[in-house]
């Protein structure tokens, strides 16, 4: 069990978060979120020892270790596997399958694990590291972001792999859907403040939501009580009747203080530029071939075919071709035959997180910008600028003081500057806070052109894809279809799932009638018991719904009732636990 008790953090004016108090019990996942900036490393930092705070107690059982994913890279042996197994408990030193295991469900290959680690890409490299945190078996296990450098099967697998974790967890990911499929609680950092509640992200900041709203009308109804008591003060102040009255009611409004604005906070907000194209098809792709090597393709006779409302997705495990494959079709590569054939009024927007290399340092975000399309006026500049979230004089920094993900959106606000007709997008996701992306992911799917797009976002494959190209086994294949017929009919071959056969045997088709009888029956048992738990969330609702009103009317005692209204949510979020649950 980790105990944290009213632990602070600044820097200079800036403060991250203050009085931070909560425990993480047995077994519990949790979900830490927050904007980007909010101070979320360095709480985990502070967590593990790596940083200080500015006050405040951590504190752990005796013998209780800490796991986190190291991000400096450090190798002592010649291959991959003896660089892992070293880390593996004294009692178990000589288990080699469960460094294999977990290597393997984090996308190596047997001939992999002969090869020195130092001769593989960064995301794999910080794979490797990921290896030797998980095989130490920490009773809490810290991992910031290690969702931006896995592919999606290997996401998959780290998805089971902490669902069935014995020991803590807290995690650090802008993948919304990822979090909420292995969290138990959810703590945030809003507002300087840190709060942690039972269940999903989505519970989390319907509190947020709900809180915020409560302190507003409460500011409002002080408000114009505040203004009601001083009309009283400035009208009998002056009459020796009611001035002895008037300076009581006068010390009642100081004692009462003033509640403080709630500041806006900064979010992305942008549409793309679209430039009318008539066209129904914008690009057909016929027999093309590819690979950096003779006679190793990437990718070999694909062919397909990219319409006005397609949203094609570019899925498969790293390092098999997906951006290759974009910059093939972007005509930044030289296919080795085939044909990428485009409509003649075509205008490309294409996002490629790899490009923050091509940013001049020495320039200014504006100057980014404005490069993009010397056409723009210095309003419309500025204006992109705000819309990535560096308002004012921000926009006038420098690229190289940037964070990787701002030079993320400098290069995104680039592609906004240019009219376009179809988008293509790298990883566009990477970097971004839940917020932001839930904003990028609709603004896709509003544009009225076509989109071809790399990610290994979920919830951004499901509610975009209608066609997708899968990278598997050396080759690419079209599925037409979303995301989740995908998973239905063809899923992934790295889980292992082997779909159910008919047999034909009488026998087996009574097992199967009986199984199917028992799930009926289980389904009802479970529905019954939804439904009254749904009915139970209802009435607490409306509860809730009627403290609130008693709020609003400023006659009742706002301490008491604020208190009436935090026990019914506490009761709501208990419930809808248990709703989710079923």
């Amino acid at each position: 069990m980790l105990q944290v008790s009213n632990v602070s953090k600044s820097y200079s004016t800036r403060v991250l978060f203050e009085g931070a108090t909560f425990t993480v019990g047995n077994r519990e996942r949790v979900g830490l979120v927050g904007r980007n900036g909010s101070g979320k490393s360095t709480l985990a930092k502070i967590i593990l020892g790596l940083e200080q705070g500015d006050g405040g107690d951590i504190s752990t059982p005796k013998g209780y270790r800490l796991g986190y994913l190291d991000q400096h890279i450090s190798f002592t042996q010649p291959s991959v596997l003896m660089e892992c197994v070293q880390y593996l408990p004294e009692d178990q030193q000589y288990d080699y399958y469960r460094a294999e295991k977990i290597l393997f469900g984090l996308g190596f290959d047997q001939e992999d694990l002969d090869k020195d680690p130092l001769t593989f890409s960064g995301g794999y490299q910080l794979r490797i590291n990921l290896t030797k945190c998980l095989l130490q078996e920490p009773n809490l296990l810290v991992l910031d972001e290690p969702t931006n450098y896995l592919d999606l099967p290997s996401l998959r697998w780290m998805r089971q792999f902490l669902n069935s974790y014995k020991g803590e967890v807290i995690i650090i990911t802008h993948d919304r859907e990822f979090m909420d499929s292995v969290i138990t609680h959810t703590m945030g950092i809003h507002r300087q403040k840190v709060r942690k509640i039972p269940g999903a992200t989505h519970k989390y900041y319907e509190q947020i939501f709900l809180d915020e709203e409560i302190y507003e009308k409460t500011k409002a109804n002080q408000e114009k009580k505040v203004a009601q008591l001083q009309r009283f003060v400035d009208r009998f102040k002056a009459k020796a009747s009611k001035a002895t009255q008037a300076q009581s009611v006068a010390k009642r409004i100081e004692k009462m203080g003033v509640m403080d604005e709630l500041q806006a906070e900064q979010m992305l907000g942008f549409r793309f530029n679209y430039e009318a194209n008539p066209a129904k098809r914008l690009m057909k792709v016929k027999d093309l071939s590819f690979g950096f090597k003779k006679d190793e393709p990437l990718f070999q006779d694909l062919s397909f075919e990219v319409m006005k409302d397609d949203r094609v997705a570019v899925i498969g495990k790293n390092g098999k071709g997906k951006t290759t494959l974009l910059n093939v079709l972007a005509h930044q590569l030289k296919q080795w035959h085939g044909q990428v054939q485009e409509h003649p009024q075509l205008k490309l927007g294409y996002y490629q997180q790899t490009n923050r290399k091509d940013l001049n340092p020495n320039s200014t975000i504006e100057e980014e910008i404005y490069s993009a399309n010397s056409l723009m006026e210095y309003g419309h500049v500025r204006a992109i600028c705000g819309a990535m979230m560096f308002m004012g004089d921000d926009s006038k920094k420098k690229i190289k003081v940037l964070s990787g993900g701002e030079q993320g959106r400098v290069l995104l606000g680039k592609v906004l500057a240019k009219p376009q007709n179809m988008l293509m997008l790298d990883e566009p996701t990477n970097h971004l806070d839940m917020e932001s992306i839930a904003i990028l992911t609709e603004e896709v799917g509003d544009f009225e052109g076509p989109v071809i797009f790399v990610t290994h976002n979920e919830n951004m494959l499901r509610k975009l894809a209608t066609k997708i190209i899968l990278f598997s086994q050396g080759d690419a294949q079209v599925f037409k279809g979303t995301y989740d017929e995908f998973l239905e009919k063809i899923g992934w071959d790295e889980e292992g799932k082997k779909k159910k056969k008919k047999s034909g045997k009488a026998q087996d088709r009574k097992a199967e009638k009986r199984e199917q009888a028992e799930e009926q029956r289980e389904t009802s048992k479970q529905k019954k018991k939804r439904e009254n738990i749904e009915n139970q969330i209802s009435e607490l609702e409306n509860q809730i719904a009627e403290k609130t009103k008693i709020a609003e009317s400023g006659d009742a005692d706002l301490g008491e009732v604020y208190k009436e209204i935090g026990q019914l949510q506490i009761q709501l979020t208990e419930k809808m636990s248990e709703w989710e649950n079923l």
